[in-house]
């Protein structure tokens, strides 16, 4: 998957941008508050369809301006791809609107159009973080790769919202329809529970090869999964697990009608990161946290372009400033071989012998003439 050409209008500090990146490593220097990491948000937004740190979408339009306009030419084993992000704002918040291949097109189907992983300096907060960063990373991997966990996934949600809102009615619960939502909820979760168990069964071998590659095998790196509820043991087959579901439920009921809240279910899932024996967020160095969040990442990108049948776009925020020397060199190794990637950083990083790389300057919002770097 390669992107041709890129064109922002009013996206963030970028009046207009009109750019063609070439194919392997580009990376974006300049100082900060230039509009790097812009560049590498407007790609993820026509990924998912979702800003990786914006906490208003209205934010994602330039000061001034009524309307963002994001889009790209991608060759993907298909052919020609167009896509496009058009947000607008609206009172106080913001409309998104889809474009695919010319049409207007639901959130739903333009997902999976383009693939990306991005990595971000916040990614770090994956291991030590709250669970539900570690449920939106699951989410958003498989959302990617997997349109059948997308639906279910959204599924799940809504009924969740239902079910809470009953457990909160003032004038009591009516325990049919709550039985009605269990029921739903059992049969639709635990498709996502076996979704994830799979998913991070590959995702820890992955994860634990390249790990092993950087550093050394011992101690091993692995993944683990926390499910709620704990899977059966010696069967997770899917209607093992749906009867595991539905007898957690019910077991619940009379905590969750005091609680007025759901207490089980795939929204309360978890993600454990493990060093030998040892919990990396409990033990773990910073320099320990940032290799395996590294590690999980390139886990996440060689499982998505298996899933996909091509490399997806690599989107590198800032990564490098988290490394030492000596990992910095091993992850550049680590990445040549993929088909494009976008890397952002405050001054052009040294690159190992013989690897070569498009290297631009942003300044305010302007991509300056880039220049080939290379060591070799």
């Amino acid at each position: 998957m390669r992107v041709h050409t890129l064109d922002l209008a009013n996206f963030r500090n970028y009046a207009a941008l009109h750019f063609s990146p070439p194919s392997g490593v580009c990376i974006f220097t300049g100082d900060n508050a230039q509009g790097k990491s812009n560049l590498l948000e407007a790609l993820s937004l026509l990924a998912t369809g979702k800003s990786f740190r914006a906490a208003r979408e209205s934010d994602l339009i330039r000061n001034g301006t009524p309307l963002a306009r994001v889009a790209a030419r991608v060759h993907t084993k298909n052919g020609e791809l167009s896509a496009a992000c058009l947000i607008t704002r609206v009172g106080e918040g913001a409309r998104k609107r889809f474009v695919r291949n010319g049409r207007s097109v639901a959130y739903a189907q333009f997902l999976g159009g383009i693939a990306a992983v991005t990595f971000m300096p916040s990614d770090l907060a994956l291991i030590s973080g709250p669970p539900a960063l570690r449920r939106r990373f699951l989410n958003a991997a498989l959302s990617q790769s997997d349109r059948a966990y997308y639906r279910e996934h959204v599924a799940y949600t809504k009924i969740i919202v239902q079910k809470n809102a009953l457990l909160k009615l003032p004038a009591g619960v009516d325990r049919k329809l709550l039985a009605t939502y269990n029921q739903q909820l059992a049969e639709v979760g635990a498709q996502l529970l076996c979704s994830r168990a799979r998913y991070v069964a590959r995702l820890s071998a992955a994860a634990a090869e390249v790990h092993a590659r950087w550093v050394g095998e011992q101690p091993p790196f692995a993944v683990r999964y926390v499910p709620s509820p704990a899977l059966p043991a010696g069967d997770e087959s899917p209607s093992a697990v749906l009867a595991a579901l539905a007898s957690a439920l019910a077991a619940m009921q009379a905590a969750e009608l005091a609680r007025k809240t759901s207490l089980v279910g795939p929204h309360r899932d978890d993600v454990e990161f493990v060093l030998g024996d040892e919990s990396l967020a409990r033990f773990g160095s910073q320099g320990q946290q940032r290799t395996a969040v590294l590690a999980t990442k390139a886990a996440e990108y060689a499982l998505l372009a298996a899933a996909t049948g091509e490399p997806p776009l690599l989107l590198l925020d800032d990564v490098l400033s988290e490394l030492d020397p000596a990992r910095r060199r091993t992850f550049m190794s680590s990445i040549e071989g993929c088909d494009q990637v976008f890397i952002t950083a405050t001054e052009a990083p040294e690159l190992p012998a013989g690897q070569r790389a498009h290297v631009y300057e942003i300044v305010d919002g302007r991509i300056e003439a880039g220049l080939e770097a290379n060591t070799g």
